[in-house]
């Protein structure tokens, strides 16, 4: 794993204490205007109301970009000395039981092939297929989404494909998803536009690089590489 300058420690360390000390008073602002709209006994206009609402839906949010950049700040800390060995297969019953309410609700389909072992960290990346299952709900079509999760290997290590049978991907924006705020479909997303770059960030830092096709039949295809253990 090549070093990485003390620029991105210092970064690292500015997103966390800003995120941090955002979060106090955004849950108070968040929880007071909350209150208010639960006990609007001097509610006199629906006007004032939609105010209130707003409020609410800012803090909230702030509060999810307050969540991307703490994630993306723990992405960027990532070391070899917290890296174990782990079986992806296993990982990825994980992520599908932290999902499954989500997944159950859409209607999705989840399939995966044979998957190796790696070393690497396994909160990270789990939470690289998270994110990937997580845009692929957000931006799947009228019929329910269906996902394939494969990993081919290669001589300097491994391949892995998240397909899906969403929107699809214009090619023109393939490489700017990644890039922070940007978003593959109109929706707040995870971490607000976030996602992607957190993928990224957690990818090469173990390694890899992440990149995203465009499938001639729909959907979209988001691939990743890992060294081999």
């Amino acid at each position: 794993m090549p070093q990485h300058p003390k620029a991105t420690d210092d970064v690292s360390e500015i997103l966390w204490r800003a995120c941090h000390d955002l979060r106090g008073p955004l849950r108070s602002i968040r929880s007071s205007a909350e209150l208010l709209l639960r006990d609007r006994l001097t509610q006199e206009t629906a006007e004032f109301e939609k105010r209130l609402g707003f409020i609410v839906d800012g803090a909230a949010r702030i509060e999810r970009l307050a969540d991307g950049l703490t994630s993306y700040g723990m992405a960027l800390q990532i070391g070899r000395e917290g890296f174990q060995t782990m079986r992806m297969d296993v990982l990825l019953r994980a992520v599908l039981a932290k999902l499954d309410r989500v997944l159950r609700d859409a209607g999705a389909s989840i399939s995966y092939g044979d998957m190796p072992r790696i070393l690497g960290n396994p909160d990270r990346l789990m939470q690289v297929f998270e994110i990937l299952l997580r845009n692929a709900i957000e931006n799947r079509r009228q019929e329910p989404p269906q996902v394939h999760i494969t990993a081919e290997q290669r001589a300097d290590g491994w391949v892995f494909a998240v397909h899906d049978n969403g929107r699809g991907i214009e090619a023109i924006y393939l490489e700017s998803i990644f890039t922070p705020f940007k978003r593959l479909s109109g929706g707040e997303g995870a971490g607000a536009g976030l996602g992607l770059t957190i993928c990224r960030a957690i990818i090469e830092r173990h390694g890899g690089r992440i990149w995203a096709e465009s499938n001639a039949g729909g959907g979209s295809t988001f691939l990743f590489t890992l060294p081999a253990e």
